[in-house]
Protein backbone atom coordinates (compact mmCIF):
# COMPACT_ATOMS: atom_id res chain seq x y z
CA UNK A 1 0.00 0.00 0.00
CA UNK A 2 1.36 3.39 -0.93
CA UNK A 3 0.55 5.15 2.35
CA UNK A 4 2.05 8.51 3.25
CA UNK A 5 3.86 8.32 6.59
CA UNK A 6 5.69 11.62 6.63
CA UNK A 7 4.85 14.51 8.89
CA UNK A 8 4.57 18.03 7.62
CA UNK A 9 5.03 21.34 9.31
CA UNK A 10 1.66 23.08 9.06
CA UNK A 11 1.13 26.71 9.77
CA UNK A 12 -1.67 27.73 12.11
CA UNK A 13 -3.71 29.60 9.52
CA UNK A 14 -5.36 32.75 10.72
CA UNK A 15 -6.72 34.01 7.43
CA UNK A 16 -8.30 31.64 5.00
CA UNK A 17 -10.62 31.68 1.99
CA UNK A 18 -12.22 28.50 0.67
CA UNK A 19 -10.64 27.71 -2.69
CA UNK A 20 -7.77 30.21 -2.26
CA UNK A 21 -6.06 29.99 1.13
CA UNK A 22 -4.22 32.95 2.58
CA UNK A 23 -1.49 31.97 5.02
CA UNK A 24 0.01 34.03 7.82
CA UNK A 25 2.85 32.64 9.88
CA UNK A 26 1.84 32.62 13.55
CA UNK A 27 3.29 29.45 15.05
CA UNK A 28 4.62 26.21 13.60
CA UNK A 29 3.07 22.99 14.83
CA UNK A 30 4.09 19.45 13.92
CA UNK A 31 1.10 17.51 12.66
CA UNK A 32 0.94 14.08 11.13
CA UNK A 33 -0.35 14.18 7.56
CA UNK A 34 -1.89 10.76 8.14
CA UNK A 35 -3.62 11.99 11.30
CA UNK A 36 -5.17 14.91 9.42
CA UNK A 37 -6.40 12.62 6.65
CA UNK A 38 -8.02 10.17 9.06
CA UNK A 39 -9.49 13.02 11.07
CA UNK A 40 -10.96 14.41 7.83
CA UNK A 41 -12.45 11.05 6.85
CA UNK A 42 -13.87 10.64 10.34
CA UNK A 43 -15.41 14.12 10.22
CA UNK A 44 -17.13 13.49 6.89
CA UNK A 45 -18.19 10.01 7.99
CA UNK A 46 -19.75 11.20 11.24
CA UNK A 47 -21.61 14.00 9.46
CA UNK A 48 -22.98 11.62 6.83
CA UNK A 49 -24.00 9.12 9.50
CA UNK A 50 -25.84 11.79 11.47
CA UNK A 51 -27.60 13.13 8.39
CA UNK A 52 -28.51 9.73 6.98
CA UNK A 53 -29.92 8.49 10.29
CA UNK A 54 -31.75 11.74 11.18
CA UNK A 55 -30.04 11.87 14.56
CA UNK A 56 -29.64 15.62 14.78
CA UNK A 57 -30.58 18.75 12.87
CA UNK A 58 -28.46 19.42 9.79
CA UNK A 59 -26.97 22.58 11.31
CA UNK A 60 -25.73 20.60 14.34
CA UNK A 61 -23.97 18.01 12.18
CA UNK A 62 -22.54 20.40 9.60
CA UNK A 63 -21.19 22.97 12.06
CA UNK A 64 -20.66 21.05 15.29
CA UNK A 65 -18.65 18.07 14.05
CA UNK A 66 -16.01 20.07 12.07
CA UNK A 67 -15.49 22.47 14.99
CA UNK A 68 -14.78 19.55 17.32
CA UNK A 69 -12.47 17.98 14.72
CA UNK A 70 -10.50 21.22 14.37
CA UNK A 71 -9.96 21.37 18.12
CA UNK A 72 -8.83 17.73 18.12
CA UNK A 73 -6.32 18.63 15.38
CA UNK A 74 -4.81 21.19 17.74
CA UNK A 75 -6.12 24.46 16.34
CA UNK A 76 -7.01 27.25 18.74
CA UNK A 77 -10.48 28.77 19.16
CA UNK A 78 -9.25 31.89 17.36
CA UNK A 79 -8.07 29.80 14.39
CA UNK A 80 -11.32 27.84 14.22
CA UNK A 81 -13.33 31.05 14.43
CA UNK A 82 -11.50 32.53 11.45
CA UNK A 83 -11.78 29.31 9.45
CA UNK A 84 -15.53 29.19 10.09
CA UNK A 85 -15.95 32.90 9.34
CA UNK A 86 -14.19 32.56 6.00
CA UNK A 87 -16.33 29.56 5.09
CA UNK A 88 -19.50 31.44 5.98
CA UNK A 89 -18.39 34.38 3.85
CA UNK A 90 -17.87 32.02 0.94
CA UNK A 91 -21.50 30.80 0.98
CA UNK A 92 -23.11 34.10 1.96
CA UNK A 93 -23.95 34.93 -1.65
CA UNK A 94 -25.66 31.58 -2.16
CA UNK A 95 -27.63 32.04 1.05
CA UNK A 96 -28.80 35.50 -0.02
CA UNK A 97 -29.74 34.19 -3.45
CA UNK A 98 -31.80 31.43 -1.89
CA UNK A 99 -33.80 33.81 0.32
CA UNK A 100 -34.69 36.11 -2.55
CA UNK A 101 -35.30 33.24 -5.01
CA UNK A 102 -37.68 31.45 -2.64
CA UNK A 103 -39.62 34.65 -1.98
CA UNK A 104 -39.66 35.55 -5.69
CA UNK A 105 -41.00 32.22 -6.92
CA UNK A 106 -43.31 32.00 -3.92
CA UNK A 107 -44.94 35.34 -4.72
CA UNK A 108 -45.37 34.34 -8.36
CA UNK A 109 -46.88 31.02 -7.31
CA UNK A 110 -49.29 32.88 -5.02
CA UNK A 111 -50.24 35.12 -7.93
CA UNK A 112 -51.12 32.04 -10.00
CA UNK A 113 -48.44 32.32 -12.66
CA UNK A 114 -47.72 28.59 -12.54
CA UNK A 115 -51.35 27.49 -12.85
CA UNK A 116 -51.59 27.59 -16.69
CA UNK A 117 -48.07 26.15 -16.95
CA UNK A 118 -49.01 23.27 -14.70
CA UNK A 119 -52.17 22.64 -16.68
CA UNK A 120 -50.10 22.57 -19.87
CA UNK A 121 -47.55 20.16 -18.43
CA UNK A 122 -50.25 17.88 -17.09
CA UNK A 123 -51.99 18.09 -20.46
CA UNK A 124 -48.84 16.97 -22.26
CA UNK A 125 -47.56 14.48 -19.70
CA UNK A 126 -50.95 13.44 -18.41
CA UNK A 127 -51.70 12.77 -14.79
CA UNK A 128 -49.73 9.52 -14.80
CA UNK A 129 -46.76 9.60 -12.40
CA UNK A 130 -44.52 7.76 -14.87
CA UNK A 131 -44.91 10.40 -17.60
CA UNK A 132 -44.64 13.22 -15.06
CA UNK A 133 -41.34 11.80 -13.79
CA UNK A 134 -39.98 11.45 -17.32
CA UNK A 135 -41.08 15.00 -18.16
CA UNK A 136 -39.42 16.30 -14.99
CA UNK A 137 -36.13 14.56 -15.74
CA UNK A 138 -36.20 15.73 -19.36
CA UNK A 139 -36.90 19.29 -18.22
CA UNK A 140 -33.93 19.15 -15.84
CA UNK A 141 -31.72 17.88 -18.68
CA UNK A 142 -32.84 20.71 -20.95
CA UNK A 143 -32.47 23.46 -18.35
CA UNK A 144 -29.03 22.19 -17.32
CA UNK A 145 -27.68 22.92 -20.79
CA UNK A 146 -26.19 26.07 -19.25
CA UNK A 147 -24.15 23.88 -16.89
CA UNK A 148 -25.31 25.62 -13.71
CA UNK A 149 -26.87 23.43 -11.06
CA UNK A 150 -28.35 26.35 -9.15
CA UNK A 151 -30.16 27.63 -12.26
CA UNK A 152 -31.51 24.16 -13.02
CA UNK A 153 -32.92 23.71 -9.53
CA UNK A 154 -34.32 27.24 -9.34
CA UNK A 155 -36.22 26.79 -12.59
CA UNK A 156 -37.22 23.12 -12.56
CA UNK A 157 -38.34 22.53 -8.98
CA UNK A 158 -40.67 25.54 -8.56
CA UNK A 159 -42.31 24.65 -11.88
CA UNK A 160 -42.83 20.95 -11.11
CA UNK A 161 -43.43 21.06 -7.37
CA UNK A 162 -47.14 21.98 -7.65
CA UNK A 163 -47.61 19.18 -10.20
CA UNK A 164 -46.15 16.59 -7.83
CA UNK A 165 -48.15 17.95 -4.90
CA UNK A 166 -51.34 18.08 -6.90
CA UNK A 167 -51.00 14.44 -7.99
CA UNK A 168 -50.06 13.28 -4.50
CA UNK A 169 -46.53 12.34 -5.57
CA UNK A 170 -43.66 12.47 -3.11
CA UNK A 171 -41.35 15.46 -3.20
CA UNK A 172 -38.48 13.06 -2.58
CA UNK A 173 -39.20 11.63 -6.03
CA UNK A 174 -39.12 15.13 -7.51
CA UNK A 175 -35.66 15.76 -6.05
CA UNK A 176 -34.48 12.39 -7.39
CA UNK A 177 -35.70 13.03 -10.94
CA UNK A 178 -34.28 16.54 -11.05
CA UNK A 179 -30.98 15.34 -9.59
CA UNK A 180 -30.65 12.61 -12.21
CA UNK A 181 -31.39 14.98 -15.08
CA UNK A 182 -29.00 17.66 -13.85
CA UNK A 183 -26.30 15.15 -12.95
CA UNK A 184 -26.07 13.46 -16.33
CA UNK A 185 -25.86 16.86 -18.06
CA UNK A 186 -23.14 18.14 -15.73
CA UNK A 187 -20.66 16.35 -17.98
CA UNK A 188 -20.98 19.12 -20.60
CA UNK A 189 -17.67 20.81 -21.50
CA UNK A 190 -18.76 24.17 -20.08
CA UNK A 191 -19.75 22.58 -16.78
CA UNK A 192 -17.66 22.92 -13.66
CA UNK A 193 -16.19 19.38 -13.47
CA UNK A 194 -15.07 19.30 -17.12
CA UNK A 195 -13.45 22.72 -16.89
CA UNK A 196 -11.64 21.75 -13.71
CA UNK A 197 -10.45 18.48 -15.25
CA UNK A 198 -9.20 20.29 -18.36
CA UNK A 199 -7.34 22.79 -16.21
CA UNK A 200 -5.66 20.06 -14.17
CA UNK A 201 -4.64 17.87 -17.12
CA UNK A 202 -3.82 20.78 -19.43
CA UNK A 203 -5.96 19.16 -22.13
CA UNK A 204 -8.56 21.06 -24.20
CA UNK A 205 -11.95 20.46 -22.63
CA UNK A 206 -13.46 19.28 -25.92
CA UNK A 207 -10.79 16.58 -26.14
CA UNK A 208 -12.04 15.28 -22.83
CA UNK A 209 -15.73 15.49 -23.66
CA UNK A 210 -16.07 14.37 -27.30
CA UNK A 211 -14.97 10.73 -26.69
CA UNK A 212 -17.52 10.59 -23.86
CA UNK A 213 -20.49 11.72 -25.97
CA UNK A 214 -21.75 8.14 -26.58
CA UNK A 215 -21.53 7.49 -22.84
CA UNK A 216 -23.42 10.69 -22.04
CA UNK A 217 -26.17 9.81 -24.52
CA UNK A 218 -26.47 6.41 -22.87
CA UNK A 219 -26.64 8.16 -19.53
CA UNK A 220 -29.48 10.40 -20.65
CA UNK A 221 -31.45 7.41 -21.88
CA UNK A 222 -30.72 5.60 -18.62
CA UNK A 223 -31.95 8.38 -16.34
CA UNK A 224 -35.14 8.73 -18.40
CA UNK A 225 -35.77 4.99 -18.09
CA UNK A 226 -35.09 5.19 -14.35
CA UNK A 227 -37.51 8.12 -14.06
CA UNK A 228 -40.18 6.13 -15.90
CA UNK A 229 -39.68 3.14 -13.61
CA UNK A 230 -39.75 5.32 -10.48
CA UNK A 231 -42.97 6.87 -11.75
CA UNK A 232 -44.54 3.45 -12.25
CA UNK A 233 -43.57 2.53 -8.72
CA UNK A 234 -45.00 5.79 -7.40
CA UNK A 235 -48.25 5.13 -9.21
CA UNK A 236 -48.57 1.81 -7.40
CA UNK A 237 -47.85 3.51 -4.08
CA UNK A 238 -50.51 6.13 -4.67
CA UNK A 239 -53.01 3.47 -5.64
CA UNK A 240 -52.27 1.48 -2.50
CA UNK A 241 -52.22 4.43 -0.10
CA UNK A 242 -54.11 7.65 0.38
CA UNK A 243 -52.85 10.68 -1.57
CA UNK A 244 -50.33 13.02 0.00
CA UNK A 245 -52.20 15.84 1.78
CA UNK A 246 -51.20 19.07 0.07
CA UNK A 247 -52.74 22.35 -0.96
CA UNK A 248 -54.17 22.86 -4.41
CA UNK A 249 -51.58 22.68 -7.15
CA UNK A 250 -49.96 26.00 -7.77
CA UNK A 251 -51.31 27.53 -4.59
CA UNK A 252 -49.60 28.35 -1.34
CA UNK A 253 -48.32 25.17 0.27
CA UNK A 254 -47.72 24.28 3.87
CA UNK A 255 -44.18 24.77 5.03
CA UNK A 256 -43.67 21.13 5.87
CA UNK A 257 -45.52 18.46 3.94
CA UNK A 258 -45.51 14.98 5.42
CA UNK A 259 -45.48 12.26 2.80
CA UNK A 260 -46.50 8.77 3.84
CA UNK A 261 -43.55 7.12 2.18
CA UNK A 262 -41.10 9.63 3.62
CA UNK A 263 -42.16 9.31 7.23
CA UNK A 264 -39.95 7.84 9.84
CA UNK A 265 -37.06 9.19 11.83
CA UNK A 266 -37.02 12.39 13.73
CA UNK A 267 -37.00 14.52 10.64
CA UNK A 268 -34.84 17.02 12.44
CA UNK A 269 -32.42 17.49 9.57
CA UNK A 270 -35.16 18.40 7.14
CA UNK A 271 -34.73 21.55 5.13
CA UNK A 272 -38.03 22.95 3.98
CA UNK A 273 -38.32 25.62 1.38
CA UNK A 274 -42.06 25.61 1.00
CA UNK A 275 -44.25 28.41 2.12
CA UNK A 276 -45.63 28.97 5.55
CA UNK A 277 -49.16 30.22 6.02
CA UNK A 278 -47.86 32.83 8.45
CA UNK A 279 -50.00 35.76 9.35
CA UNK A 280 -51.61 35.63 5.96
CA UNK A 281 -53.13 32.33 6.92
CA UNK A 282 -55.43 34.08 9.35
CA UNK A 283 -56.12 37.16 7.30
CA UNK A 284 -59.65 38.40 7.34
CA UNK A 285 -59.45 39.46 3.76
CA UNK A 286 -59.66 43.16 4.56
CA UNK A 287 -58.09 45.90 2.51
CA UNK A 288 -54.35 46.16 2.54
CA UNK A 289 -52.67 49.45 3.10
CA UNK A 290 -52.98 51.25 -0.16
CA UNK A 291 -53.49 48.00 -2.06
CA UNK A 292 -56.22 46.04 -3.70
CA UNK A 293 -59.13 44.91 -1.60
CA UNK A 294 -58.08 41.29 -2.03
CA UNK A 295 -54.44 41.90 -1.34
CA UNK A 296 -54.66 40.54 2.17
CA UNK A 297 -56.86 37.57 1.38
CA UNK A 298 -54.74 34.49 1.97
CA UNK A 299 -57.10 32.13 0.16
CA UNK A 300 -55.83 30.80 -3.13
CA UNK A 301 -58.51 32.63 -5.09
CA UNK A 302 -57.88 35.91 -3.30
CA UNK A 303 -54.15 35.76 -3.99
CA UNK A 304 -54.45 34.98 -7.69
CA UNK A 305 -53.66 37.74 -10.22
CA UNK A 306 -54.74 36.27 -13.57
CA UNK A 307 -54.70 39.67 -15.28
CA UNK A 308 -50.99 39.96 -14.47
CA UNK A 309 -50.07 36.54 -15.87
CA UNK A 310 -48.12 37.84 -18.87
CA UNK A 311 -46.37 40.48 -16.79
CA UNK A 312 -45.25 37.78 -14.37
CA UNK A 313 -44.12 35.55 -17.24
CA UNK A 314 -42.07 38.42 -18.70
CA UNK A 315 -40.60 39.22 -15.30
CA UNK A 316 -39.60 35.59 -14.76
CA UNK A 317 -38.07 35.38 -18.24
CA UNK A 318 -36.10 38.56 -17.58
CA UNK A 319 -34.75 37.30 -14.25
CA UNK A 320 -33.84 33.86 -15.58
CA UNK A 321 -32.38 35.36 -18.75
CA UNK A 322 -30.25 37.72 -16.71
CA UNK A 323 -29.14 34.81 -14.56
CA UNK A 324 -28.07 32.74 -17.56
CA UNK A 325 -26.39 35.70 -19.27
CA UNK A 326 -24.61 36.74 -16.08
CA UNK A 327 -25.87 40.32 -16.22
CA UNK A 328 -25.60 40.63 -12.45
CA UNK A 329 -25.17 38.42 -9.41
CA UNK A 330 -27.96 35.90 -8.80
CA UNK A 331 -28.97 37.47 -5.49
CA UNK A 332 -29.23 40.91 -7.11
CA UNK A 333 -31.42 39.62 -9.95
CA UNK A 334 -33.78 37.76 -7.65
CA UNK A 335 -34.00 40.69 -5.26
CA UNK A 336 -34.92 43.02 -8.13
CA UNK A 337 -37.46 40.51 -9.41
CA UNK A 338 -38.97 40.13 -5.94
CA UNK A 339 -39.37 43.89 -5.54
CA UNK A 340 -41.14 44.23 -8.89
CA UNK A 341 -43.33 41.16 -8.24
CA UNK A 342 -44.47 42.54 -4.88
CA UNK A 343 -45.07 46.09 -6.09
CA UNK A 344 -47.11 45.02 -9.12
CA UNK A 345 -48.97 41.99 -7.76
CA UNK A 346 -49.52 43.04 -4.15
CA UNK A 347 -49.31 46.81 -3.75
CA UNK A 348 -49.52 48.10 -0.21
CA UNK A 349 -47.65 47.50 3.03
CA UNK A 350 -49.97 44.89 4.50
CA UNK A 351 -50.25 42.69 1.42
CA UNK A 352 -46.49 42.78 0.79
CA UNK A 353 -45.65 42.04 4.42
CA UNK A 354 -48.00 39.06 4.43
CA UNK A 355 -46.44 37.61 1.30
CA UNK A 356 -42.91 38.02 2.67
CA UNK A 357 -43.85 36.48 6.00
CA UNK A 358 -45.58 33.59 4.26
CA UNK A 359 -42.36 32.54 2.54
CA UNK A 360 -39.69 33.72 4.99
CA UNK A 361 -39.74 30.87 7.47
CA UNK A 362 -38.96 28.10 5.00
CA UNK A 363 -36.22 30.18 3.38
CA UNK A 364 -34.65 30.90 6.76
CA UNK A 365 -34.38 27.19 7.57
CA UNK A 366 -32.39 26.71 4.38
CA UNK A 367 -30.15 29.70 5.02
CA UNK A 368 -29.18 28.37 8.45
CA UNK A 369 -28.22 25.05 6.85
CA UNK A 370 -26.20 26.79 4.13
CA UNK A 371 -24.25 28.85 6.64
CA UNK A 372 -23.52 25.72 8.67
CA UNK A 373 -22.27 24.07 5.46
CA UNK A 374 -19.97 27.06 5.02
CA UNK A 375 -18.48 26.35 8.44
CA UNK A 376 -17.98 22.71 7.43
CA UNK A 377 -16.27 23.54 4.13
CA UNK A 378 -14.18 26.36 5.58
CA UNK A 379 -12.78 24.28 8.42
CA UNK A 380 -11.99 21.22 6.31
CA UNK A 381 -10.22 23.36 3.72
CA UNK A 382 -8.27 25.57 6.11
CA UNK A 383 -7.10 22.86 8.49
CA UNK A 384 -5.58 20.92 5.60
CA UNK A 385 -7.88 17.93 6.08
CA UNK A 386 -9.14 18.05 2.49
CA UNK A 387 -5.60 18.07 1.09
CA UNK A 388 -4.56 15.26 3.42
CA UNK A 389 -7.62 13.19 2.48
CA UNK A 390 -6.86 13.67 -1.23
CA UNK A 391 -3.25 12.56 -0.88
CA UNK A 392 -4.06 9.61 1.37
CA UNK A 393 -6.82 8.39 -0.96
CA UNK A 394 -4.63 8.52 -4.03
CA UNK A 395 -1.56 6.95 -2.45
CA UNK A 396 -3.48 4.18 -0.68
CA UNK A 397 -4.15 2.44 -3.99
CA UNK A 398 -2.40 -0.96 -4.13
CA UNK A 399 0.40 -1.02 -6.69
CA UNK A 400 -1.05 -4.15 -8.30
CA UNK A 401 -4.31 -2.35 -9.02
CA UNK A 402 -2.68 0.71 -10.55
CA UNK A 403 -3.12 -0.47 -14.19
CA UNK A 404 -6.88 -0.53 -13.56
CA UNK A 405 -6.83 2.99 -12.11
CA UNK A 406 -9.24 4.53 -14.69
CA UNK A 407 -11.72 1.72 -14.06
CA UNK A 408 -11.45 2.19 -10.30
CA UNK A 409 -11.93 5.95 -10.58
CA UNK A 410 -14.93 5.49 -12.85
CA UNK A 411 -16.60 2.95 -10.58
CA UNK A 412 -16.09 5.03 -7.42
CA UNK A 413 -16.92 8.41 -8.97
CA UNK A 414 -20.41 8.82 -7.49
CA UNK A 415 -19.65 7.70 -3.90
CA UNK A 416 -16.45 9.78 -3.89
CA UNK A 417 -18.68 12.83 -4.37
CA UNK A 418 -19.73 12.32 -0.75
CA UNK A 419 -16.12 12.83 0.36
CA UNK A 420 -14.68 15.36 -2.08
CA UNK A 421 -16.10 18.50 -3.62
CA UNK A 422 -15.20 19.41 -7.20
CA UNK A 423 -12.21 21.58 -6.28
CA UNK A 424 -10.83 19.08 -3.79
CA UNK A 425 -11.06 16.18 -6.23
CA UNK A 426 -10.04 17.74 -9.53
CA UNK A 427 -7.36 20.03 -8.09
CA UNK A 428 -6.25 17.77 -5.22
CA UNK A 429 -6.92 14.08 -5.86
CA UNK A 430 -6.67 13.96 -9.66
CA UNK A 431 -3.10 15.35 -9.94
CA UNK A 432 -1.87 12.74 -7.45
CA UNK A 433 -3.71 9.97 -9.31
CA UNK A 434 -2.18 11.21 -12.56
CA UNK A 435 1.30 10.93 -11.07
CA UNK A 436 0.62 7.34 -10.00
CA UNK A 437 -0.99 6.44 -13.33
CA UNK A 438 1.86 7.77 -15.44
CA UNK A 439 4.13 5.11 -13.93
CA UNK A 440 1.92 2.51 -15.62
CA UNK A 441 1.33 4.29 -18.93
CA UNK A 442 -2.03 5.77 -17.91
CA UNK A 443 -2.53 9.33 -19.09
CA UNK A 444 -4.13 12.13 -17.13
CA UNK A 445 -6.71 12.41 -19.91
CA UNK A 446 -7.95 8.85 -19.32
CA UNK A 447 -8.19 9.40 -15.58
CA UNK A 448 -10.01 12.70 -16.03
CA UNK A 449 -12.51 11.12 -18.44
CA UNK A 450 -13.15 8.28 -16.01
CA UNK A 451 -13.74 10.74 -13.18
CA UNK A 452 -16.15 12.81 -15.28
CA UNK A 453 -18.52 9.85 -15.55
CA UNK A 454 -19.49 10.21 -11.91
CA UNK A 455 -17.42 12.43 -9.68
CA UNK A 456 -19.39 15.68 -9.17
CA UNK A 457 -21.37 15.01 -12.37
CA UNK A 458 -23.99 12.41 -11.51
CA UNK A 459 -22.60 12.67 -8.00
CA UNK A 460 -23.06 16.38 -7.41
CA UNK A 461 -26.80 16.21 -6.49
CA UNK A 462 -25.88 14.00 -3.51
CA UNK A 463 -22.72 15.85 -2.44
CA UNK A 464 -22.94 17.84 0.82
CA UNK A 465 -19.72 19.54 -0.32
CA UNK A 466 -21.49 21.62 -3.00
CA UNK A 467 -23.75 24.58 -2.36
CA UNK A 468 -26.24 23.61 -5.05
CA UNK A 469 -26.95 20.36 -3.17
CA UNK A 470 -28.54 22.36 -0.37
CA UNK A 471 -30.46 24.37 -2.93
CA UNK A 472 -31.89 21.14 -4.36
CA UNK A 473 -33.07 19.68 -1.04
CA UNK A 474 -34.24 23.06 0.19
CA UNK A 475 -36.37 23.91 -2.82
CA UNK A 476 -37.88 20.43 -2.88
CA UNK A 477 -38.48 20.50 0.88
CA UNK A 478 -36.96 17.08 1.57
CA UNK A 479 -34.68 15.75 4.29
CA UNK A 480 -30.99 15.63 3.45
CA UNK A 481 -30.42 12.07 4.61
CA UNK A 482 -33.49 10.67 2.86
CA UNK A 483 -32.57 12.47 -0.35
CA UNK A 484 -29.08 10.99 -0.38
CA UNK A 485 -30.42 7.50 0.30
CA UNK A 486 -33.08 7.85 -2.39
CA UNK A 487 -30.77 9.16 -5.13
CA UNK A 488 -27.33 7.62 -4.63
CA UNK A 489 -28.21 4.16 -5.92
CA UNK A 490 -29.87 5.42 -9.11
CA UNK A 491 -27.12 7.97 -9.77
CA UNK A 492 -24.49 5.29 -9.30
CA UNK A 493 -26.36 2.93 -11.65
CA UNK A 494 -26.50 5.58 -14.38
CA UNK A 495 -22.81 6.30 -13.86
CA UNK A 496 -21.91 2.62 -14.22
CA UNK A 497 -23.92 2.39 -17.44
CA UNK A 498 -22.00 5.37 -18.80
CA UNK A 499 -18.72 3.77 -17.69
CA UNK A 500 -19.63 0.53 -19.48
CA UNK A 501 -20.31 2.43 -22.70
CA UNK A 502 -17.04 4.37 -22.36
CA UNK A 503 -15.16 1.10 -21.89
CA UNK A 504 -16.92 -0.45 -24.89
CA UNK A 505 -16.08 2.51 -27.14
CA UNK A 506 -12.45 2.57 -25.98
CA UNK A 507 -12.64 6.01 -24.43
CA UNK A 508 -11.43 4.53 -21.15
CA UNK A 509 -9.06 1.53 -20.93
CA UNK A 510 -10.01 -1.46 -18.82
CA UNK A 511 -6.38 -2.23 -17.98
CA UNK A 512 -3.20 -0.35 -18.83
CA UNK A 513 -0.98 -2.21 -21.27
Amino acid sequence: MLIVHQSIRNQCWTAVGVGSTLLRRSETVERSWTMLSWLGFATVGVILALLLTNRVAAVVALAGVPIVAAFVAGFTPADVGEFAGAGIADVAGTAAMFVFAIAFFGVLRDAGMFDPIIDRIVGLAGDTPATVCVATTALACAVHLDGAGATTFLITIPAMLPVFDGLGMRRLLLATCVGLGAGVMNLLPWGGPALRAASTTDVPVNDLWVPLIPAQIAGIVTVLVIAWWLGRRESKRITAAEPVPVAAAGGPEPRAVTHPAESGGSGTNAVYAGTDPGPAGSSDGGDSDGGDSDGGDATAGGLRRPRLFWFNIALTAAVVGGLVAGLASAETLFLAGLVLALVVNYPGLRAQTERIEAHAKGAMLMVITLLAAGVFLGILEATGMIEAMATASAEAIPAGAAPALPLIVGVLGVPLSLLFGPDAFYFGVLPVLTGVGEQFGITGTELAQAALLGQETLGFPISPLTGSFYLLVGLAGVEIGKHIRALIGWAWLASLVMLAVALATGAIPVWAA
